[in-house]
C-alpha cells in the first residue's frame, strides 16, 4: 500500500477563557472611574480671597501634575487581574494527515485515426487535454501513461513527479509506433506495470476510438490478466456515432489526407473489459463528454485520507497576574512616598 505523509496543516493558535464569565467583572471599571471623578469634585476645598494675583503664572510641580497616577495603575491592575482570573489559555492544534495513494496507468491509442476532427481539434489533442486536468487533479497519486498502437510503448513509469508525466504526454505523436489498434498489447502493457504495484488500489483508463486488428495479445486475455492483479479497467469510446473527418491515408512525408468515414469501436469488447474488471465502459462522443467522463472517474476513484488531530493548551495568566502586581506596587509605592503629602 502506498501512503504518503502530508505536511500538517498550518498552527491554528487562538485564545479563549477557562472562566469567561468573569470576564463580565470588568464591568465595575467604568463605575469606578466615575466614583473616582464625582468623588475628586466634591472633595475640592473651597477658600474667598480678594485677589488672585498671587496665585497668577504658578507653574505646578511634577507631583500635583502626576495626582490621577495612582488611581489610573489602580484600574489598570485590577483590569490585569480580572483577565488573569478569568484563566486565559491559548492553543495551539494542528492535523497529521495521511493519505493513501491509488496507482494509475493511462492507456491511450495513438493508431491515425486519433486526428479525426469530431473531437476539437482533433481527438489525441483532446485526450491529451483531459488527462493533464485529470492528473492536475490527483497531487497524491502515482500516475503513468502507455501509448499503443500497432505495438505498445511505455511512456512513463509510475511517478509522482506529474510535471514530467505532463511533459512527456504533450510529446505523444502517432508516429511513435507503427499503426494499427493494439488493444490487447495497450492494455497488457499498463498491466505489467501495475502487477507489483503495493498500492490498494490499481486503475487503467484505456482510451481508443477503433477496435482491436493487431498485436499477439488478446484483449480479452489482458482482461483476465488484469482481473488476477486486482485491477480496475475504465474504458473509453471515443468518437461520433456515424462518421468523422478522419485521416483516410498517410503520405510518405507523414502527413495525412483526410475524408468522412465511419466511425467503428468495438463498444462489446470495451464493455465487457470493463466488467471483467469491476470497471466501466464510456463513449465520448465531443470535448464536453470525454471530460466528464474523466470527472466521473475522478469521484469513482477517491483517494482516502486519515487524519488525526492534535491540541495542545498552555495557561497565560501568570504574566498578567505578575504585570497586575507590578503595577499594584508601583501604585502603593508613589501614595506612601512621593505623593504622602497629597490628600
Amino acid at each position: 500500500m502506498m501512503e504518503e505523509s502530508i505536511l500538517s496543516l498550518p498552527a491554528l493558535r487562538d485564545i479563549n477563557f477557562a472562566h469567561p464569565w468573569f470576564l463580565l467583572v470588568l464591568g465595575i471599571i467604568p463605575l469606578l472611574i466615575v466614583w473616582y471623578i464625582f468623588k475628586g469634585r466634591k472633595a475640592k476645598p473651597e477658600l474667598q480671597i480678594s485677589d488672585f494675583g498671587g496665585f497668577q503664572n504658578q507653574r505646578k510641580s511634577a507631583v500635583v501634575r502626576l495626582i490621577h497616577l495612582p488611581f489610573i495603575l489602580r484600574m489598570l491592575g485590577l483590569s490585569l487581574l480580572i483577565v488573569a482570573i478569568a484563566r486565559p489559555q491559548t492553543r495551539l492544534s494542528w492535523q497529521d494527515m495521511t493519505a493513501e495513494g491509488i496507482d494509475i496507468v493511462m492507456s491511450m491509442d495513438l493508431s491515425p485515426s486519433m486526428f479525426a476532427r469530431d473531437l476539437k481539434p482533433n481527438r489525441l489533442e483532446a485526450a491529451k487535454e483531459v488527462a493533464i486536468d485529470f492528473t492536475d487533479g490527483r497531487p497524491n497519486d502515482r500516475i503513468g501513461l502507455v501509448i499503443f498502437s500497432g505495438e505498445a510503448y511505455t511512456q512513463c513509469p509510475l511517478t509522482i513527479d506529474h510535471s514530467v508525466l505532463k511533459s512527456l504526454l504533450l510529446e505523444v505523436d502517432t508516429n511513435f509506433l507503427p499503426e494499427g489498434t493494439a488493444i490487447g498489447l495497450g492494455l497488457a502493457t499498463a498491466v505489467n506495470r501495475l502487477r507489483e504495484s503495493k498500492s490498494a488500489s490499481k486503475v487503467v483508463i484505456l482510451i481508443t476510438d477503433g477496435e482491436n486488428n493487431v498485436g499477439n495479445i488478446s484483449p480479452l486475455t489482458a482482461a483476465e490478466i488484469s482481473q488476477l492483479y486486482g485491477i480496475r479497467v475504465y474504458t473509453i469510446g471515443v468518437g461520433t456515432r456515424g462518421v468523422a473527418y478522419s485521416p483516410v491515408y498517410r503520405y510518405p512525408n507523414g502527413q495525412f489526407a483526410f475524408d468522412y468515414a465511419e466511425v467503428r469501436i468495438d463498444e462489446g469488447l470495451l464493455k465487457q473489459i470493463a466488467s471483467m474488471t469491476g470497471g466501466q465502459y464510456f463513449r465520448a462522443t465531443n470535448n464536453e463528454a470525454l471530460a466528464g467522463i474523466y470527472k466521473k472517474i475522478d469521484e469513482l476513484e477517491k483517494t482516502r485520507f486519515d487524519s488525526t488531530e492534535y491540541r495542545k493548551r498552555k495557561e497565560e495568566f501568570w504574566p498578567l497576574a505578575l504585570a497586575a502586581l507590578i503595577l499594584f506596587c508601583f501604585e502603593w509605592l508613589l501614595r506612601n512616598t512621593l505623593m504622602r503629602s497629597i490628600p
